[in-house]
């Protein structure tokens, strides 16, 4: 395999880079620790159409840009220590902005099994991952991570609502994680009373009678066996969450046991679970894992954000033990030196200066965690912070 280094800046202005890649690189074999060897990784390379190819001593991955677009790529996340993969439709992928109730937009479909009876409206259309066709996307190799970064503004409004809010995804796939840490960022066009975006979390799972899950867990509900699934459900018939009518959970954890020993689970963790305002966990011909972020009030220019962690796990205990070290944290940024975790929405001003913005209207701490990771110098609200490996500082207010 030829790898064709790729280190693109986080500059939107910067023309795509391709490589020369004529073909997706091999899924690896499972590999013994003894195997895994980190030298010369991580690597990532523009492919065929321009998809990103993405190994890690972890994890191999994809990213298209063309076609079915957000997110990583249906049945490409692989586990090099034991080979497991995704069945499903893509990881983290994404649709539409909306509101609820029947008024005030473009009407939704309800009162079915496959919507259910909550009513809703669309307010900025189309659905990204199936219509979009093709996203904008930047590719960062660092010394110990591989970033892409995606972007795209959607082009039609609901009537009274003007279309072109941007959708920013941030994805990081670090080294000695078999797991990748993303961000779905919303920066509204529109003064809304309650804005939400909807996404897939992890990514709705593909099966026949069960045969490629032997259970799901829920933070907010428990163990559920396959076979809850073999027949369709509405997404609020059953293992449904909404934020206000139920507890809020301590971990807003979702998770598949894939079959067989020794195999791991497929857990995709939102890391504050207050940014969830509804998540379904149903029967449609597939698990349907449809999750909505935000659910709050945006004046035009306002941004919300959400992070998540998705990956291979060994066990329940296992995720709860890495969502309790990023616990809270709900907006991702990197450059080539590091990646940046925090509280809020950071966004990047310059080269190596960030501001964090409140998620919409949301009351503004006096104080915001950052989570940096790598080698390097940043400037977050003004504060310089000297990164060197992984710590969590905080920065004031921005006035």
């Amino acid at each position: 395999m030829v790898w064709v280094a790729i280190a693109a800046g986080y500059s939107r202005d910067v023309p795509q880079q391709k490589g020369q890649v004529s073909a997706l690189f091999p899924q690896p074999e499972v590999e013994t620790d003894s195997q895994i060897s980190s030298a010369n990784l991580p690597r990532a390379v523009r492919g065929e159409d321009n998809r990103i190819l993405i190994e890690t001593d972890c994890l191999t991955a994809e990213i298209w840009p063309n076609g079915y677009v957000s997110g990583v790529k249906a049945n490409t996340l692989v586990g090099r220590k034991t080979g497991a993969h995704d069945s499903s439709f893509g990881l983290d992928i994404v649709d539409f902005l909306m509101g609820p109730g029947a008024e005030g937009g473009i009407p939704y479909t309800y009162g079915d099994k496959i919507h259910g009876s909550i009513a809703k409206h669309y307010i900025e259309l189309p659905q990204i991952c199936t219509r979009a066709r093709h996203i904008n996307s930047d590719l960062i190799i660092g010394h110990d991570f591989v970033a892409v970064c995606q972007w795209w503004k959607w082009t039609e409004a609901a009537p009274g609502y003007t279309p072109g809010s941007l959708w920013e995804q941030t994805i990081v796939f670090p080294m000695g994680r078999r797991y990748f840490i993303s961000s779905d960022c919303v920066k509204s066009a529109n003064q809304v009373e309650e804005l939400f975006l909807r996404i897939d979390m992890p990514g709705h799972i593909k099966h026949n009678r069960g045969d490629t899950f032997e259970q799901i867990y829920l933070s907010y509900e428990g163990y559920i066996p396959a076979s809850d699934f073999f027949e369709n459900f509405a997404p609020d018939d059953r293992h449904f969450y909404q934020r206000g009518t139920h507890l809020l959970p301590q971990r807003m954890i979702r998770a598949h046991k894939i079959p067989g020993k020794g195999t791991p689970w497929l857990g995709g963790m939102t890391l504050e679970p207050k940014m969830v305002s509804e998540a379904w966990c149903h029967q449609r011909g597939y698990v349907c894992l449809i999750q909505e972020i935000g659910g709050l009030p945006v004046k035009a220019q306002d941004r919300f954000a959400a992070s998540y962690i998705v990956g291979y796990f060994d066990s329940v205990k296992e995720m709860e033990a890495e969502y309790d070290r990023y616990r809270g944290f709900t907006s991702l940024a990197a450059t080539k030196d590091y990646w940046l975790l925090s509280e809020g929405v950071i966004v990047r001003e310059q080269a190596n200066g960030f501001r964090i913005r409140p998620q919409g209207q949301w009351p503004e701490p006096k104080q915001w965690r950052v989570l940096a990771h790598g080698e390097g110098e940043a400037i977050v609200n003004g504060k310089h912070i000297r990164i060197n490996g992984e710590h969590i500082v905080e920065v004031p207010r921005q006035e």
